[in-house]
């Protein structure tokens, strides 16, 4: 029994690994795109005139909105589809009335709809985030006098930097949105507190190692 314990949560880790590599692709796409934009119109990472990329920038923004919408979409139907599973396993020896609390949809509909309006907020932040980079660098080459060189070359890294927001954006929100399906159902079902586990793994930070097994 153990052994196929641990095969299902290596299962589900791995299912989870992988909806996070599938919402990080798809914003590592953004990130692409603003370095195309910023390449585009600033080649050698020299602006004449900071506004048009600006613009454009923002209107790239605006434009993703759609699109924002229905990737964060899969991304939590994803986590909703795991989350409810899990509690469909582990909840085969609970009484029936409690069991039907744990799978019902109800607790979970208003979280995800917060949740995707979040997800849309980040994911278009990016390219607009992309413009503030750009524009700070813009004014520090004329109020710090920085060598025009080290500026063309930061306002031409603004791709890898997006890219790095992405990353973090991808890796954090996917494990968030859990987090809180996994809080909106126990609450709905009356819990009132939980016990702290980490992952166990190497990247388990220092100060939520020590929170280990405290509820």
């Amino acid at each position: 029994m153990a052994k196929l314990d641990r095969k299902g949560k290596r299962a589900q880790w791995t299912k989870a690994r992988n909806g996070e590599r599938a919402y990080n692709s798809a914003l590592r796409s953004v990130a692409k795109q603003v370095g195309a934009i910023v390449k585009g119109m600033a080649p050698k990472g020299v602006l004449s005139d900071v506004k048009p990329l600006l613009k454009a920038l923002t209107d790239y923004a605006k434009i993703i909105e759609p699109w924002a919408g229905s990737v964060a979409g899969m991304m939590l139907a994803d986590v909703a589809r795991r989350d409810k599973q899990m509690w469909k396993q582990t909840s085969q020896e609970m009484g029936t009335e409690l069991r039907q609390l744990l799978t019902s949809d109800a607790p979970v509909s208003q979280a995800l709809a917060g949740l995707q309006a979040e997800q849309v907020s980040l994911i278009k932040s990016l390219p607009l985030e992309a413009a503030e980079r750009v524009h700070s660098l813009s004014l520090q080459s004329l109020i710090e006098s920085r060598r025009a060189s080290e500026v063309a070359a930061e306002i031409l890294a603004t791709e890898s930097v997006t890219e790095g927001r992405a990353r973090t954006i991808a890796r954090t929100e996917v494990a968030r949105a859990a987090s809180n399906l996994t809080q909106a159902r126990s609450q709905y079902a009356g819990s009132d507190g939980y016990i702290w586990r980490t992952s166990g793994d190497m990247n388990v930070r220092e100060s939520h190692e020590k929170m280990e097994g405290k509820y």
